[in-house]
């Protein structure tokens, strides 16, 4: 090297190194620090020294700092700057409330920028549910988690933006999640659209199909729609949890064009229009299980790819708009008005009871794998593979985003609406259950009330749903009840019990087919139970509970049923039902006439233990 270009070399080192001292700041990241009872003196290295205002903070850090935000209320509009992290105490002690502001741009609680890290808070937006976002996110990446949101009108806005937004959870809002022309990842949030203003859950939609989002493994609680593709976009929806409350619209609808995947969710509705809607988009439906009541239909399609769902509860079950040809197979549609409808359904698609491990809908605790010997193992598309490499069991845990699982053998259900008449002969008569390995009946009998079965007990073993027993001898009361039998030979808990007595003065037998109030079971519980009752004729119930000062806990049942024997699950914690102490409450049941005459009324004790 000659001294020229040693020189320049000398010169031009000199002045990168001169460069990197003065700029240093901008390369080393700072940790800053905001709290209620901090100052508005900078830098805000310590807890001792922090800034009284989050966006105080922000003005003075540079691409790569992290702030940390202790307890408290802080009411002000926040606009990140581009490579920060922002991270509070809490989301339920840590407030940025923008409520109260007279004026905030563009009504966004945080104004989200590129690289961007937000946890840890507890966003409140505003008192009207028309405008407002908690965060809005515009051309941007990064990450929100562990946030809290309510008071908006939309929870999080991503626009042309790939967020991940992963384990918050939104309430009390309008919607929870719009995402406009975005590869955002939307993953293990808590969703609940509770309000009279209710939105959607999560909204997609874009200018193109280019836009692929991945909506996963949500929980969304909802009187409005649950989750809505409508232009554009080709997201995946799986594995999310979906409950419709309050005669809600739909589960998923996807809106025209784009290429939707919606795989492996569950779609639960207490009153619901639609579980899955399409309208026009080319639709890949595989592994959900969708149960109603639903007004409308469990799924709704017209030339798009549906296999191994499972749909019950629906007026409609699976309902195709056009000729599907064979694009509708290996499906289960079970115990709908019409379990097939716009199409004939092959041989691949079944009507059977799926046998999942808990299908009462009444309760928080709903199991949808499958048992042992259910129909739907390996019945589902010979070309999907479950992830044990095995040929996909229909249902929601089937196919290569469902599980590997052991099988579990349960007994059958216990038979249910057990009635007797009296004529030359006493006829015992019942609903039949519909288990595929349900093998037989045995019926026993007694004169204690509510007796307990055993063998000394039991009378005959049948395979009908009906009985017929002579009357006995010197014996003024007969109670009967019925357990259910499979091929492994596992008995079902009993039946509800009914009675047949002796009238003295007629001599003469007749049925006690009564109203009863039957005992919780379990009792004591946590944190679920269920209460039976019997209704003898067609009337107007209302079933209460109450804890021991007497204050409503909660409202059960209120509405016409027809004579039968009904359940009613009571879940601490869920839906309406708030969380409890350990202690006694009281349940009590009204039945009127179709005058609305009290003719039946009865009240019993459980118990709550935590």
């Amino acid at each position: 090297m000659n001294k020229c270009n040693k020189k320049y070399f000398r010169t031009f080192f000199l002045l990168i190194f001169s460069f990197l001292i003065i700029h240093s700041t901008f390369l080393i990241a700072t940790i800053r620090y905001v709290s209620k009872t901090g100052n508005s003196t900078p830098p805000y290295l310590t807890w001792e020294t922090a800034a009284d205002s989050i966006q105080e903070c922000i003005n003075i850090s540079v691409f790569g700092d992290t702030i940390y935000v202790a307890d408290g209320v802080y009411q002000e509009q926040v606009v990140m700057i581009p490579g920060l992290s922002l991270i509070g105490e809490g989301s339920d002690s840590c407030w940025i409330d923008s409520r109260q502001l007279i004026t905030m741009q563009n009504y966004k609680t945080i104004d989200m920028k590129n690289n961007c890290l937000v946890k840890g808070f507890y966003i409140r937006s505003t008192n009207n549910f028309d405008y407002g976002y908690g965060i809005s996110a515009v051309g941007q990446t990064g990450l929100i988690t562990q946030n809290k949101f309510s008071e908006a009108n939309i929870g999080i806005e991503l626009r042309n933006s790939n967020i991940k937004v992963y384990k918050n959870y939104f309430f009390n809002i309008r919607g929870g999640v719009f995402m406009w022309s975005s590869n955002s990842i939307v993953r293990k949030n808590d969703i609940y659209i509770l309000t009279d203003q209710a939105g959607v859950g999560i909204s997609i939609a874009a200018l193109t199909d280019n836009y692929s989002p991945l909506i996963d493994s949500n929980n969304i609680i909802t009187i409005g729609d649950g989750i809505v593709k409508s232009l554009g976009a080709s997201p995946t929806i799986a594995n999310n949890f979906i409950f419709l409350v309050d005669n809600a619209p739909d589960g998923i609808i996807s809106g025209i064009d784009g290429n939707v995947k919606i795989y492996n969710n569950i779609i639960v509705a207490k009153s619901g229009y639609d579980g899955i809607n399409k309208n026009g988009s080319i639709l890949y439906v595989y592994n959900n299980y969708i149960t109603g009541p639903f007004i409308g239909h469990g799924i709704i399609v017209s030339y798009n790819t549906v296999k191994n769902n499972v749909v019950t509860g629906a007026a409609n079950g699976i309902d195709a708009d056009g000729s599907p040809g064979n694009a509708i197979q290996f499906n289960n549609s079970w115990n709908n008005g019409i379990n097939y409808g716009g199409f004939t359904p092959d041989t691949t698609n079944l009507s059977v009871n799926p046998m999942i491990m808990n299908d009462d809908t009444t309760q928080g605790d709903m199991d949808f794998h499958l048992q042992m010997f259910s129909p739907l193992i390996d019945a589902g598309a010979p070309n999907i593979l479950d992830k044990d490499s095995s040929r996909s069991d229909i249902g929601l845990y089937g196919g290569p985003y469902g599980e590997s699982y052991v099988y579990v053998d349960l007994p059958p259900r216990p038979p249910v609406n057990l009635t007797a008449n009296v004529d030359t002969l006493i006829k015992l008569n019942w609903n039949k259950n519909t288990e595929a390995d349900f093998s037989y009946y045995n019926v026993y009998r007694d004169t204690a009330f509510n007796f307990t079965v055993d063998s000394t007990k039991l009378i005959a073993s049948v395979t009908d749903t009906f009985y017929y027993h002579t009357f006995p001898s010197n014996i003024e009361t007969l109670y009967y009840k019925l357990t259910a039998v499979d091929n492994q030979g596992n008995e079902s808990n009993p039946s509800e019990q009914v009675a047949v007595i002796l009238v003295s003065v007629k001599n003469e037998w007749v049925p006690v087919n009564n109203y009863i109030l039957y005992q919780n079971y379990p009792n004591p519980f946590n944190p679920s139970t269920k209460i039976g009752y019997k209704l003898k004729e067609r009337g107007y119930v209302k079933l209460y509970v109450y804890d021991i000062k007497g204050e409503l806990v909660s409202v059960l049942v209120n509405e016409v049923q027809e004579a039968g024997y009904y359940e009613v699950g009571f879940s601490v914690g869920q839906e309406s039902i708030p969380v409890l102490s350990s202690g006694v409450y009281i349940y009590q049941i009204f039945v009127s006439n179709n005058n609305r005459i009290p003719i039946f009324s009865d009240v019993k004790k459980m118990i709550y233990l935590k």
